[in-house]
């Protein structure tokens, strides 16, 4: 889903970001077809220096930066600024993740960026947004999973906070801005005007707190960590077979009906005690060792061959390299050849979106070399 036939062909973006949820941002946008030139600082993008290495070259780098260009530049040298206007008069969007005040103090805010490219969208990725007092705070992505109320619900009850253990404070950023960046084109198509989308890490954390916010609102009560399970929704949470733990998500009565059967405890269902969901929620511990008890009794893939049969949503509990080697993986195309700067073969996430009528290729191009470009952007631009 790249290159000349990908939904944003033709789109012209300048990526001034680095680390992760700019980048995890532009790289959505180069799968969809979109032309990503990065612009790095002399040194390079701070993620080149990140664990894994193959043969000195970072895949962490290599893996969220693939099918982009780059080229490095000094934006307080004047040769450079003048190569970086040049890229930006050929634009569509610029997106960056400095700290609010920092473009502006080189001479490239949002009021000087839109005078002189009116049609031009500025996307900033920041850890608290352009305005409000936290506005000039730095943050990484753990800092704004612990402000933002996600890892208080993280976990299990009376242990320490546990950072969810991916990224999510950076990548729920990185997609927030590209719907930002995808409505901007769309209002830039009706009025002829760029605009400036502003995005919060801090704000995207609040964002995904859905049922969180709710309780909150409805009891004034802060919700904890559950562990595995659903604060509404039972059973809803890993539960211990003979081998190892399976996930059952029964999310109505008719579900944990078929779920009763299927585990041969079909009075369960008729227990005034777990009879609707609410019920069940309220008696949730004692539900949770009568299932436990039975589901010890055999593996997790005899449990599993019986809920699938029976229609109840379950799965394994499966390590990373387990998730990538199920077959769903390869029939969706989730993971894609690349090459590492130096050639070396790499294997990374495929584009979750699918489109009908769109190329979702099993190769990508690879991620650049720092300033790998710089010949041919020039040359392009007519400044070589």
């Amino acid at each position: 889903m790249s290159g000349e036939r990908g939904p944003l062909a033709g789109l012209v973006v300048v990526d001034l970001t680095r680390v992760l949820a700019g980048p995890f941002a532009t790289m959505l946008l180069a799968d969809l077809g979109a032309r990503i030139v990065k612009v790095e600082p002399p040194g390079g993008d701070d993620a080149r220096a990140f664990p894994p290495f193959v043969a000195g070259e970072s895949a962490y780098f290599a893996s969220i930066n693939r099918g982009k260009e780059s080229i490095a530049l000094d934006l307080k040298a004047e040769a450079d600024r003048a190569v970086f206007e040049a890229l930006l008069a050929r634009a569509d969007v610029l997106v960056e993740n400095y700290r609010p005040g920092a473009l502006a103090r080189l001479g490239y805010g949002w009021e000087a960026l839109h005078a002189r490219f009116p049609r031009l969208i500025l996307a900033s990725v920041s850890g608290f947004g352009q305005t409000g007092p936290a506005a000039p705070k730095p943050a990484y992505d753990v800092i704004v999973q612990a402000m933002g109320g996600i890892m208080s619900l993280t976990g299990h009850p009376g242990q320490p906070p546990v950072r969810v253990g991916t990224s999510i404070g950076d990548i729920t950023a990185g997609l927030f801005a590209v719907i930002g960046i995808e409505a901007a084109l769309i209002r830039r198509e009706r009025t002829g005007e760029g605009s400036h989308v502003d995005v919060a890490m801090f704000d995207c954390q609040l964002a995904i707190l859905e049922n969180a916010i709710a309780r909150v609102a409805v009891t004034g009560e802060d919700p904890g960590p559950l562990g595995s399970r659903h604060p509404s929704i039972t059973p809803f949470q890993a539960f211990r077979c003979a081998d190892r733990p399976i996930v059952i998500a029964a999310g109505n009565d008719a579900l944990f009906s078929a779920l009763a059967e299927a585990l041969g405890l079909p009075q369960l269902a008729r227990d005034p005690r777990y009879g609707t969901n609410a019920a069940r929620t309220a008696n949730w511990q004692a539900l949770e060792a009568v299932l436990e008890e039975r589901l010890a009794t055999a593996p997790a893939a005899h449990w599993l061959a019986c809920l699938d049969a029976a229609g109840v949503p379950a799965g394994p509990v499966n390590r990373v390299s387990e998730a990538l080697g199920d077959p769903q993986v390869e029939a969706r195309r989730m993971l894609v050849a690349t090459v590492l700067p130096n050639g070396r073969p790499l294997r990374v996430a495929g584009c979750p979106v699918k489109i009908s009528g769109v190329p979702d290729p099993a190769e990508r191009a690879p991620a650049p070399a720092l300033d790998s470009a710089r010949a041919a952007l020039l040359a392009e631009l007519g400044l070589a």
